[in-house]
C-alpha cells in the first residue's frame, strides 16, 4: 500500500497507537519493534481489541485484509507522519537543547494557545517514535504546532527534521548532557545544531538567547533570527523573589510577569516564551496570564509540600549542566533547613565519573543540613555526605528523620528519585 493510500485511512481512523494497552476501538495499530519487543506478536490482540487497521512488517500476517503489511512499520509510520505535515500550511516551532526544552515547549504552547488552535508534544514523546506520532495527532484545522525533539546521539535531530519540516525553531542551549552519545560538548552542539541547518536551507526561523554566543555562532546564514535577552529583542532580569521566579522586563514588554517557575535559570525560558508570543502577536496581557497560570508538572522543578517539608521535585532528568544549576538555586534561597538528595547522572559515557566527581565539589562549596547521594557514578566518588544504592534505601534513611526541611530532589530518570516522597 502507497502512503497516499494509507493517508485516506489514516484520514478515515485518525487515531493512530502502538501500544495495544492504550488503543481505543477503530485506531490504527502500528506494531513497532524494538530490542525486546515485537509488536507483531499484538496484532491479533489489537483486532480482537476493535483495531480498525494494522500496520505490520511480519510478512506471515499478510493474509488478513486488515493487516497491512509494509517493509518496516518505524519507516512508515515516520513516512505517513510527514505526508500529514506536507498536508498543513501552519508555523512549525520545533525546540531542542541539553536542558530545559520540555518546560520551554509547555510554556510557548501556553502562551500560542491563548489566540491560536496550538498543537504540541504530550509530556516528552520528543523520540523517533514520539515525534511522529506527535505530528499525526495534529489536527487539520491546527492554526500552530510546538514539536519538541530530544536526541542522545549525532543525526537524531536531522532525521526529526526531515519529515517534521520545520519553519521555526529554538535551541534552549548545549550543555553537558547525553556526552556518551555526542562525544563531548562539541558534538552536543554539531547533534542539536541540526536544527539550525535545517533552518537554514529552507529559508526558516530561529529564535537565539544573545546571552549564549554559540548560539550566534550557530544560527549565522539562518534567513530570520529573532534575538532575546541581553538587551536584544525581548530583555530582562529575574527578581529577587522567592522561592519562584519572577521577571522584570527591560525591553520588549511591560511590567513583571510572576511565574510558578522555580529557579533563575528559567529566566531564558521565560524570555523564548514572551519572545516567541510578541513574534506571533499574542497581546502582552494573554502572555502574561499564560506565563502567571501555568504549573509545572512531571517532576519538573515542582514545588511539594510533604507534612513540614517543602521539596523542590526535578525528578525527571538530569545533567551535570541542570545539576549545578539546581543545587546553586537551592543554595542562594533564603532558608533553613536546606538537604540535597541527588540521584546519579545517567548516559556520560567515558566522563561520568569525573563529572559526578565535579559535583561534589560543587556541592562542597555550601552548607547543607544533609546530603544524601543516590547510586551510580557517586560511589566512585571519595566524599563525606551519605551514600546509599537506591532511592528507597535513601528514602528509609529520611523516614521520621527529617522535618521542617527544604530539599532538592533531582536525578536522571533512571534512577527515579520520586520514589524517595513514599517516605516523607
Amino acid at each position: 500500500m502507497t502512503i497516499p493510500n494509507l493517508y485516506q485511512l489514516f484520514l478515515k481512523y485518525p487515531s493512530v497507537q502502538t501500544d495495544t494497552r492504550k488503543l481505543k476501538e477503530g485506531a490504527l495499530f502500528f506494531a513497532l519493534k524494538g530490542e525486546i519487543f515485537d509488536g507483531n506478536l499484538f496484532v491479533g490482540k489489537a483486532l480482537e481489541m476493535g483495531a480498525a487497521y494494522c500496520v505490520a512488517d511480519d510478512p506471515s500476517l499478510a493474509e488478513n485484509e486488515r493487516i497491512i503489511v509494509v517493509e518496516d512499520v518505524l519507516t512508515t509510520l515516520q513516512q505517513l507522519a510527514k505526508f500529514h505535515r506536507q498536508q498543513l500550511t501552519i508555523p512549525f516551532l520545533a525546540i531542542t537543547g541539553s536542558n530545559g526544552k520540555t518546560t520551554t515547549k509547555e510554556l510557548v504552547h501556553t502562551v500560542l494557545a491563548s489566540v491560536y488552535q496550538t498543537s504540541t508534544t504530550v509530556g516528552n514523546l520528543n523520540n523517533h517514535i514520539g515525534v511522529p506520532l506527535t505530528l499525526l495527532s495534529i489536527p487539520l484545522d491546527a492554526e500552530m504546532a510546538v514539536i519538541e525533539m530530544g536526541a542522545n546521539h549525532c543525526g537524531e535531530i536531522a532525521s526529526y527534521c526531515s519529515y517534521t519540516l520545520p519553519t521555526h525553531g529554538l535551541i534552549t542551549n548545549c550543555g553537558k548532557a547525553h556526552l556518551e552519545g555526542f562525544g563531548g560538548v562539541v558534538g552536543v552542539r554539531k547533534g542539536k545544531g541540526e536544527l539550525f541547518d535545517f533552518l537554514r536551507a529552507n529559508n526558516g526561523t530561529a529564535f537565539i538567547y544573545a546571552a549564549y554566543d554559540y548560539l550566534e555562532e550557530m544560527s549565522k546564514g539562518i534567513h530570520e533570527v529573532i534575538r532575546y535577552g541581553d538587551h536584544s529583542g525581548v530583555a530582562g532580569i529575574a527578581l529577587p523573589t522567592e522561592p519562584f521566579i519572577s521577571v522584570g522586563f527591560e525591553k520588549g514588554f511591560e511590567g513583571i510577569i510572576h511565574t510558578k517557575l522555580i529557579g533563575n535559570y528559567n529566566l531564558p525560558n521565560v524570555l523564548a516564551t514572551v519572545a516567541i508570543g510578541k513574534y506571533f502577536n499574542v497581546p502582552e496581557e494573554k502572555i502574561r496570564t499564560a506565563l502567571e497560570t501555568y504549573y509545572p508538572s512531571n517532576s519538573r522543578s515542582q514545588l511539594v509540600e510533604k507534612g513540614s517539608n517543602r521539596i523542590i521535585l526535578d525528578a525527571y532528568n538530569a545533567n551535570p549542566s541542570s545539576m549545578k544549576l539546581a543545587i546553586e538555586n537551592l543554595a542562594h534561597l533564603d532558608v533553613d533547613n536546606k538537604i540535597l538528595v541527588l540521584g546519579a547522572m545517567a548516559e556520560l559515557g567515558d566522563e561520568s565519573v569525573a563529572e559526578h566527581r565535579l559535583l561534589v565539589e560543587c556541592i562542597k562549596k555550601f552548607g547543607w543540613k544533609e546530603v544524601l547521594l543516590v547510586g551510580g557514578d557517586f560511589e566512585k566518588v571519595n566524599h563525606s555526605y551519605k551514600q546509599f544504592a537506591s532511592p528507597l534505601e535513601a528514602g528509609a534513611w529520611m523516614k521520621g528523620r527529617v522535618h521542617d526541611a527544604y530539599l532538592l530532589i533531582k536525578g536522571s530518570r533512571s534512577t527515579q528519585m520520586e520514589k524517595v516522597l513514599e517516605f516523607l
